[in-house]
């Protein structure tokens, strides 16, 4: 299709909750909207592109660099920016050459320090430092790292909530630095701007263990912060108070240096749904975790032009009135396969006050285990039902996995375009 705006023109639309000129797509801009490098590599191969070695940006999904010319091949108008590190503590650079147990090679942050054990499991340590405890753990054939919990003991009585605010700080001239260079490259490439700040993830269970800390203090035990949500509530708010606190005096400075040059800031990661049915009521989010998106978000939208990123798995149809008060504007990965997420439903309700960014494609079995024809009806199908009237970037339903067949993400891709030929 010839172009008739570029791709933040599109995402804009959407965002707006106006019909674009086609619907728009994201993979890559996110930790969760993104793909596996070795899905990265076999799309590279498909659509005739370098062949080098690709990188992995995220070294716990283990996702890859959706670099220009494959954004260009799928027809992409997102682009993401991070921050220096990544989340094991060791920075984004220096890259070097590192094989999965496919044999695939690909190219990993110099920092990317691992060793493996007796069961040939590797293990990442953080900090790159291998002589620290090991902090994650990518199974003997696996393809990702899940965190290795390392729950110190503690005095039930004597709880310090800066503790669990050690990984915390304030942002550094540096830090600014990369993001006035990185957000002025992406601005520059004419595609939505998604910045990925970090800090204002409350309770994200991916970040609880504190996998970049050498000796995490605190509550860090998955099981037991899901306690303390019930039982150490008073503690819980302390540890959120000072995050907030924290991540607002960040944001100021963040948005002074490169404010009108991002589009949507990724705010939230903290799953509140499962497959059936909630990790805590609404009663509970509004009362424990409302409080800090209402200032988190309240802020942005005072201050600049960002839109909110919300994400969430699950069967969180329940949550989607609090996610509109707590102020956020946009809702991912929209899990159709869990209870009560039918999207024809959910964009009858909720299409006018929220955007729907993902819902595209089933990650759980259509995409990795169907037919082409099977990826190609649902994405039409998702396409029909989420795209009038704006409010919808395609997306798959979170990262795509290792192993799904490329010849199935290319009829997702090749669906989108089809879908929006029709229009």
């Amino acid at each position: 299709m010839p172009e008739t705006t570029n791709g933040r023109e599109r995402v804009l639309d959407a965002l707006g909750h106006r019909a674009p000129d086609r619907v728009p797509i994201d993979f890559g801009s996110t930790s969760v909207t993104g793909l596996h490098v070795s899905c990265v590599a076999a799309l590279r191969r498909h659509y005739g592109l370098e062949n080098g070695p690709v990188k992995v940006i995220d070294p716990g999904a283990m996702l890859g660099e959706v670099a220009a010319d494959l954004q260009d091949a799928m027809g992409i108008d997102t682009e993401g920016i991070r921050g220096r590190s990544v989340r094991f503590g060791f920075a984004a650079d220096h890259w070097k050459p590192w094989r999965l147990y496919s044999g695939l090679e690909v190219l990993v942050p110099g920092g990317f320090n691992v060793t493996v054990d007796e069961n040939g499991d590797t293990l990442m340590h953080p900090e790159g430092d291998v002589t620290a405890p090991p902090s994650a753990r990518m199974p003997k054939g696996g393809h990702f790292f899940d965190a290795i919990i390392r729950q110190a003991p503690f005095d039930e009585n004597n709880l310090r909530p800066e503790d669990n605010l050690e990984e915390y700080g304030p942002v550094s001239e540096a830090d600014l630095d990369h993001w006035e260079r990185v957000a002025v490259h992406a601005r520059a490439g004419g595609r939505a701007v998604v910045a990925s700040f970090g800090g204002t993830s409350f309770g994200d269970i991916a970040l609880v263990p504190g996998v970049g800390l050498r000796h995490p203090k605190g509550i860090r035990d998955v099981a037991e912060w899901y306690v303390s949500t019930r039982s150490r509530r008073d503690f819980v708010h302390k540890v959120f108070e000072g995050q907030c606190d924290i991540a607002l005096q960040n944001l100021e400075r963040i948005a002074r240096r490169i404010g009108p040059l991002v589009d949507v800031v990724y705010v939230c990661g903290t799953d509140f749904g499962t497959q059936t049915s909630a990790f805590c009521s609404v009663a509970t989010f509004q009362e424990l975790w409302m409080p800090y998106y209402q200032r988190i978000n309240g802020w942005i939208h005072k201050n600049t032009p960002w839109k909110t990123f919300k994400h969430s798995c699950g069967a969180v149809a329940r949550f989607v009135p609090a996610f509109l008060e707590a102020g956020f504007d946009i809702l991912n990965p929209v899990q159709c396969s869990a209870a009560g997420m039918d999207p024809e439903q959910l964009k009858a309700a909720w299409g006018g006050r929220i955007v729907f960014w993902g819902g595209g494609v089933d990650t759980q079995q259509v995409l990795p285990f169907g037919t082409p024809d099977q990826v190609r009806r649902q994405v039409l199908e998702r396409c029909e039902f989420l795209a009038p009237g704006g409010g919808f970037v395609f997306n798959a339903i979170h990262d795509v996995q290792a192993g799904t067949p490329v010849e199935n993400m290319v009829a997702m891709v090749d669906a989108v375009r089809e879908f929006n030929g029709c229009r």
